[in-house]
């Protein structure tokens, strides 16, 4: 059995096991936004129901490690459009490139990756976008910063507790996209 976790946002950061939500809020570090109707646990002395939906009454303060460099990253650094030919590639579609190939020396690293569609990655091939008659759009670097994005990692599935469901329906209704 397990209990949601949510930020001082109400945004849901993680799921624990009861007896961690439980811990938790014997060292004051969370409120209980909802219980289990029919799960209860019992001391000697004491009876409560188990918490489905936890929220920390803080924020939350990571290590601030530097941005880490993986494919979710560069593709925000680049803004999700090909380094070739600056069209926009679908996050689930995009594949990304080296711009130094690896058979020629070229490194895994913020300043040798790009964003690229599969058509200019297939057209450049093993070689350098010189070689290829190509051109870089912009020189990948290591970003500064990247915008916050919130990043919606849990959705509700059937088989899901219940009280759950509205507490990750309602971060998909704020974070989806609006048409116009």
């Amino acid at each position: 059995m397990e209990t949601l976790v949510l930020d001082i946002r109400y945004l849901p950061v993680a799921r624990v096991t009861w007896q961690r939500a439980i811990t938790l809020l014997w060292e004051g570090k969370v409120e209980v936004v909802e219980e289990y109707q029919d799960k209860t646990v019992r001391s000697v002395t004491l009876e409560f129901r188990v918490p489905a939906v936890i929220r920390f009454l803080r924020a939350i303060r990571g290590k601030r490690t530097g941005i880490k460099f993986n494919r979710e990253n560069v593709y925000t650094r680049d803004k999700g459009k090909c380094q070739y030919c600056s069209r926009s590639v679908p996050r689930h579609d995009f594949t990304y490139d080296h711009v130094v190939p690896k058979a020629q020396g070229g490194h895994t690293a913020w300043d040798n990756v790009v964003v690229s569609c599969t058509p200019c990655n297939q057209r450049k091939g093993g070689r350098t976008p010189g070689q290829a008659g190509m051109r870089l759009v912009q020189a990948p670097a290591k970003p500064k910063s990247l915008p916050d994005v919130v990043r919606l990692t849990f959705t509700w599935r059937k088989g899901m507790p219940e009280p759950w469901k509205q507490w990750l329906q309602s971060v998909a209704y704020w974070n989806t996209e609006l048409q116009d």
